[in-house]
């Protein structure tokens, strides 16, 4: 079963040299924050508070959002000189704004970029600075006495964490219960602050009968619960969920976060079962709106993962061809012909030089996965020396038809299990695609010819025709929703940890 990655960031917003829209004073400034994530409609997250008669502003108000690594969530940030009462944006003075990607912040840290008025000229020397921030929580026991309830244990401060991971500790049954197992225990969770007014995030009661349940598979939750924001919202839910288990393991976002760059690799089926790519018919065929299958797969995945790939440069290769100038048929060839740099500048270059490729080569047979396989294998083989979780290797192959060495190409990913790369296939046409639900080994592990099993699961394989008709992000949510837990397997596998330390979650 396919598990999103989803957790809750905190963004934190700053501005420098704002445009002066006022005469007798300095702007007074307010942030803006829009979400897109299809189309062309943005709506409306939430704003920060307006920050009087300054240029540089360092808005106090925190912004929390979901965040989603299988989505391209498109981030617009405004601001906006509020000099009246009134809610409609339009009549206050833009000051400018800045458009980027949740990933980018993540992967960044912090992100600096110029305000930008609606002709896309700057506006003025003005920028923003996007830091991807988080609470400081701790929490408090407490047990009750006849009278009241009294202090137990207070765990350690998590700093800039939303999701923390508190250390393990011992404490006396007697100090917290009295050694009665249903007596009901008290915990309260708080936001640290430097000045002592501490910030009250939530409260939950239990008992260490239902603590003891906990365990490593099905962890004990609670809803923490701050009484005031329930009364105030209608809507109210929680203000988080703490969760008693009996281990502590990094999750995606914290290797994301450590530094961990996700390299992008393309594959692409040049065998003649495609069509000639001059006629319509063809899968290979570029339409006058300039798309195919191939393309919008390529799109798809790479606009995602390119935001986790800091030189952004992605080899590309193609198979099944006969290429210049011998002729000779090729099973793993550089798109842009050149062995010693198969890298491309962005997913635009790999569009670029699959363009260029295309009416160079003849598309000829038979449909051979396990070179390609093999090479990016021999990427990832290089990453096995790293001390640290600091590099992963996706190979993304788009392919149109039955493979023909599937022992080969089984025998290639039992042995890619064992690295730190994934493979995502992607179907186009209307070929029986049933050797490609093999590979992809959701319902079983894997096996080689030789009956060894794969570690874990690398695979996974989408038809192209499910999203004919859907949106291209709703391609990408599908291919790459297993992609978060494949790296995770793997680090945890070779039990490495961050390059950098985040705060575990």
């Amino acid at each position: 079963m396919a598990m999103q990655c989803v957790s809750k960031v905190e963004l934190t917003i700053s501005c420098e040299n704002l445009m002066d829209k006022d005469v007798t004073s300095k702007s007074d400034p307010l942030c803006v924050l829009h979400l897109n994530v299809s189309g062309n409609q943005w709506f409306e997250v939430a704003r920060t508070e307006r920050v009087q008669n300054c240029l540089n502003p360092k808005f106090a108000k925190k912004i929390v959002i979901d965040y989603q690594f299988e989505v391209v969530q498109k981030l617009r940030f405004a601001i906006y000189d509020i000099d009246s009462k009134a809610i409609e944006l339009n009549d206050h003075d833009f000051l400018g704004e800045m458009e980027c990607s949740l990933g980018q912040i993540v992967s960044s840290g912090k992100l600096t970029r110029p305000l930008l008025l609606k002709n896309k000229k700057p506006a003025g020397k003005g920028t923003i600075t996007d830091f991807f921030g988080k609470s400081d929580p701790y929490l408090e026991f407490y047990r009750q006495t006849e009278t009241a309830w009294q202090l137990a244990h207070r765990t350690e401060v998590v700093k800039n964490n939303l999701n923390p991971t508190w250390r393990p500790f011992r404490i006396p049954l007697q100090s917290l219960c009295g050694g009665d197992m249903e007596k009901p225990i008290k915990v309260e969770c708080y936001d640290y602050d430097n000045d002592g007014s501490h910030d009250l995030i939530g409260i939950f009661e239990t008992n260490m009968k239902r603590l003891q349940e906990a365990t490593r598979v099905s962890p004990a939750e609670f809803d923490c619960i701050n009484i005031k924001k329930k009364q105030k919202k209608k809507n109210y839910k929680n203000s988080g969920v703490v969760s008693v288990k009996l281990c502590q393991e990094y999750t995606f976002l914290d290797y994301i976060m450590g530094g961990c760059q996700i390299n992008f690799i393309v594959g692409i089926d040049f065998t003649g079962s495609n069509g000639d790519p001059r006629s319509p018919d063809s899968l290979h065929y570029i339409s006058p709106s300039g798309v195919n299958e191939y393309l919008s797969a390529i799109w798809s995945v790479g606009l995602v993962i390119q935001d986790y790939d800091s030189d952004k440069l992605f080899p590309a290769f193609g198979f099944g061809a006969q290429i210049p100038p011998n002729w000779q048929v090729s099973h793993e060839f550089p798109l842009n012909f050149n062995p010693a740099n198969p890298f491309c500048a962005g997913v635009e270059g790999v569009v670029e030089a699959y363009r260029v490729c295309l009416p160079q080569v003849r598309l000829y047979g038979p449909t051979n996965f396990a070179p390609i396989i093999r090479r990016v294998s021999g990427f990832a083989q290089q990453a096995l020396q790293q001390q640290t979780a600091s590099q992963y290797y996706v190979l993304l192959i788009i392919t149109d038809g039955v493979i023909t060495d599937m022992d080969q190409t089984r025998a290639a990913i039992v042995a890619a299990s064992h690295l730190p790369m994934s493979l995502i296939i992607v179907g186009v046409g209307r070929a029986d695609f049933t050797d490609m639900e093999i590979l992809d080994g959701d319902d079983g592990h894997l096996r080689s010819p030789s009956g060894q099993p794969a570690v874990r699961d690398i695979v996974q394989f989408v038809p192209y025709r499910k999203f004919q008709n859907a949106s291209r992000e709703a391609l990408a949510q599908c291919v790459l929703a297993e992609l978060p837990q494949q790296v995770v397997s793997y680090f945890r596998f070779k039990k490495l940890q961050p390059s950098h330390e985040p705060n575990p979650s």
